[in-house]
């Protein structure tokens, strides 16, 4: 399994990004997959998990600004980052889970990551 990362960029605060990944590989498509982050100087933290029956965890920072979705079809998880603020600027990385029930935004329970893609608001 392997996830691949797309649609990170620059933006101003108050700006919006989509964040899009596939996960090649991956072929129960109930299994949980999430977004992490890793800013300047800090350690990787959970930002949002989905798992196949569209249920969803959100970390406080980015509730009611950010909506994690997944296409099953499609194999594909999207993060939607509005109201960007300075403080969102970090490397995101995909991640997936063998777990198919909603796995808890922590590092240990995600088996396969990208390799991440960029946001900067500025």
């Amino acid at each position: 399994v392997q996830p691949v990362e797309s649609g990170g960029g620059s933006v101003e605060a108050g700006g919006s990004l989509r964040l899009s990944c596939t996960a090649s590989g991956l072929t129960d498509r109930r299994h949980s997959m999430a977004w992490f982050r890793q800013g300047p100087g800090k350690g990787r933290e959970g930002v949002a998990s989905m798992n196949g029956y569209a249920e969803a965890t959100y970390a406080d920072s980015v509730k009611g600004r950010f909506t994690i979705s997944k296409d099953n079809a499609k194999n594909t998880l999207y993060l939607q980052m509005n109201s960007l603020k300075p403080e969102d600027t970090a490397m995101y990385y995909c991640a997936a889970s063998p777990y198919g029930y909603l796995v808890p935004l922590k590092e240990s329970y995600f088996q396969w990551w990208g390799q991440g893609t960029q946001v900067t608001v500025s």
